[in-house]
């Protein structure tokens, strides 16, 4: 019985006239886009895929956002539309500025905010007339007083005082032993503590369910509408159990709509949540403190590492459908303040 491989190498030829590669996988074309960041671009072999979900997972202040900010700098400055879904409303537009971003040039969705108190509108609050008319001017003493003088109530009121304090008054009451009743004490229930008041509490351990389900809808809109081409999800600030129940349909609608929008979707999380349908997963360590001086904060330097990759980049930018061997392969940066320069 002949093998596999005989069996299909017998079909390919026999339809080579009419159908070449009946059974071979038809190549995948992928374009790349740079981040900005020169040791990343190497390390990625040209930089994020576009049409194409790119997993951007680590904890706090390891580079997730400033690498996606490089990026999205580097779109906007090329003259493209960008959009950034804050689902904690953590965006914040200096530090955006200041990596190089055209905050005219990105669409800012805060997810979950709240107008703040002088953005509500004040109630018509209107005082009646008859409180703003002045009262008539009374006649009499002190213009409108009534009855004597103020100074002719204290009169007398020294003496009085005095005869009541007098010795002769207080003294035989004194003298008079007083009697103390005995009260029987009474028995004091148990008093269990009150809750405290969760007003405050709630707010910080509420379940961000609505944000992200907020959030994932204008992804889907803004996917679906096209003309981005960059989008970032930024759910970094959303705990993995969390952030993991996101259904794995949504990522995979969301791969299919920037595959056919050709947009580049970053996903900023703490987890891998994306699975199969990212194309991309760069596992990001804890960045450590750089200084020039002694006490001068200068930067932070970023370790990024390739945990993930569906197709690997070759010079004719051609590529097989099938997964690679994954290799550990990772890259350094430093990210330098405002105060220290430019990157």
């Amino acid at each position: 019985m002949p093998s596999a491989s005989t069996v299909r190498r017998q079909i390919e030829a026999a339809l080579s006239n009419r159908i070449p590669s009946a059974l071979t996988p038809a190549p995948i074309v992928r374009q790349f886009a740079p981040t900005g960041v020169d040791a990343v671009d190497t390390l990625l072999e040209g930089g994020l895929p576009i049409g194409a979900i790119s997993e951007l997972v680590g904890p706090a202040s390891s580079g997730r956002t400033s690498l996606a900010l490089s990026f999205v700098a580097a779109r906007t400055h090329a003259g493209s539309v960008c959009a950034w879904i804050d689902v904690s409303d953590e965006f914040d537009p200096e530090s955006a500025a200041a990596a190089g971003v055209d905050l005219a040039r990105i669409l800012w969705v805060r997810c979950g905010v709240r107008p703040r108190n002088d953005q509500v509108a004040a109630p018509d609050f209107r005082l009646p007339e008859k409180y703003l008319v002045p009262p008539p001017a009374k006649k009499g003493l002190h213009g409108g007083g009534f009855g004597p003088h103020p100074r002719t109530e204290a009169k007398g009121l020294s003496e009085a005082v005095g005869e009541f304090l007098h010795p002769e008054a207080i003294s035989p009451r004194c003298a008079e032993p007083q009697r103390r009743p005995k009260t029987e004490r009474e028995p004091v229930p148990p008093v269990s503590p009150q809750p405290h008041p969760k007003s405050g509490f709630r707010a910080r351990t509420e379940k961000p369910w609505a944000r992200i389900e907020q959030a994932l809808r204008v992804t889907d809109l803004v996917l679906q509408a096209g003309g981005f081409a960059a989008v970032v999800l930024d759910m970094a600030g959303i705990a993995p159990e969390y952030a993991s129940r996101v259904p794995l349909a949504t990522w995979f609608r969301y791969r299919a709509a920037a595959e056919r929008t050709q947009a580049s979707l970053l996903l900023l999380t703490q987890h891998p949540c994306a699975k199969s349908s990212g194309e991309l997963l760069l596992r990001f360590q804890p960045g450590e403190p750089s200084r020039d001086e002694a006490t001068v904060f200068t930067g932070i330097h970023h370790r990024v590492e390739v945990e993930r990759r569906r197709f690997t980049q070759v010079p004719s930018n051609v590529v097989s459908i099938r997964k690679p061997p994954q290799r550990e392969t990772g890259a350094t940066w430093r990210s330098k303040s405002t105060w220290a320069g430019a990157q």
